[in-house]
């Protein structure tokens, strides 16, 4: 291979790395609604009770750089809203719950309504605004029935 084919495929290389990064960032901290299964505290491995209005679940590792600003950040949406609840799960040991909930990177926080069904997932590092928006829209959502989800998370 000569030189100028050498520097062309590194370019190349460099350009599709660029692209999917940018895709993938783009994608971080986005809400993604879904309507799942209703859960409770022994689903997600903790003895605190969900909120009555909603529930922030968080599923953290002690190595994550970004889990400890989006406790604290989820923490302050929850203590500005009557009703909301944060909860940080340590999944790093616990491969049942990466896998049922499909956590492929932390953090990943789930967005429970009062009756604990899952209403929206967020990969990477949410923005208050969002939560809040999201929050918003639960307390204006008619309650439905467990029976009456049919996506799981």
């Amino acid at each position: 291979m000569n030189s100028l084919a050498a520097t062309a495929l590194v370019l190349a290389l460099v350009g599709v790395a660029t692209v999917l990064g940018l895709i993938w960032r783009s994608r971080q901290g986005r809400i993604s609604r879904v309507s799942g299964t209703v859960l409770t505290p022994a689903d997600v491995a903790t003895d605190h009770a969900f909120g009555a209005h909603a529930t922030l679940v968080q599923f953290s590792t002690p190595w994550c750089a970004r889990c400890p600003g989006t406790g604290r950040l989820l923490g302050r949406v929850a203590d500005a809203r009557s009703g909301v609840v944060h909860l940080d799960v340590d999944v790093s040991e616990r491969a049942d719950i990466i896998s049922r909930f499909s956590v492929l990177q932390t953090p990943t926080t789930l967005i429970l309504d009062g009756a604990g069904r899952v209403q929206a997932r967020v990969a990477g590092v949410p923005s208050a605004a969002d939560i809040h928006r999201h929050l918003d829209e639960i307390a204006e959502a008619p309650a439905k029935s467990p029976t009456e989800s049919s996506v799981h998370v």
